[in-house]
C-alpha cells in the first residue's frame, strides 16, 4: 500500500455551463494505492474550487467541495474484453476520467447561492434578494388591453337602463 498527498491543476472540461471547476485551478488529492490481484485499487478524496452562477439570480458562486474517489486499475493483461475498465497504463494511472465523472455525478443540479434564494424578477430583473418587496402595477390582460381607457359614466348606466325598460 502506498498514500500519496499531492496538488495538482485541474483538466478542462469539469462542469456544466453553470457551475464547474475552472481548469488550471489547484485540486488536493489524499489518495491511497493498494496493489490487488486485478490490477492497483485507488481509494481517497480530492478536494477541488466550485466557481459558476446561482440558477435563480445569476450571483457568483464559489466553494470548496470534497468527492470521495475509487477505482480499480486493471493491469493490461487481466479481463481483456472489457474495454471500458481503467487500465495501469506501465506504471502510470490516469486519474482524470475518474475526477472528472466523480465531481461532475457531485455537482448539484441547480446550484444555488442560498438555499432560500428569491431570483430574479420575471418582469424587470431587480434581484428579488436585495427588495423582498418588490413590486409592479397589476398588469393588463393583453387582449383587455383596448378597454383600459374606458371608465363607467353614472349618466350611461341611467341611459342604459331607461332603453331596457322600453
Amino acid at each position: 500500500m502506498k498514500t500519496i498527498q499531492r496538488v495538482a491543476e485541474a483538466p478542462s472540461g469539469i462542469g456544466m455551463d453553470v457551475i464547474g471547476v475552472p481548469p488550471g485551478s489547484p485540486v488536493a488529492l489524499d489518495l491511497r494505492l493498494e496493489s490487488v490481484v486485478e490490477g492497483v485499487l485507488v481509494t481517497g478524496t480530492a478536494v477541488v474550487s466550485l466557481q459558476g452562477q446561482c440558477a435563480r439570480c445569476l450571483e457568483p458562486i464559489a466553494s470548496p467541495e470534497e468527492v470521495d474517489l475509487q477505482e480499480l486499475y486493471l493491469y493490461p493483461d487481466k479481463e481483456p474484453d472489457d474495454d471500458e475498465a481503467s487500465r495501469v497504463e506501465g506504471e502510470l494511472l490516469d486519474l482524470e476520467p475518474l475526477l472528472r465523472d466523480t465531481v461532475v455525478l457531485d455537482l448539484p443540479y441547480t446550484p444555488l447561492c442560498r438555499p432560500d434564494c428569491a431570483g430574479l424578477c420575471p418582469d424587470c430583473g431587480a434581484d428579488l434578494n436585495d427588495d423582498p418587496e418588490h413590486r409592479h402595477d397589476d398588469r393588463v390582460d393583453p387582449r383587455w388591453a383596448g378597454l383600459t381607457g374606458w371608465t363607467a359614466d353614472p349618466d350611461d348606466d341611467e341611459a342604459v337602463s331607461a332603453e331596457n325598460k322600453e
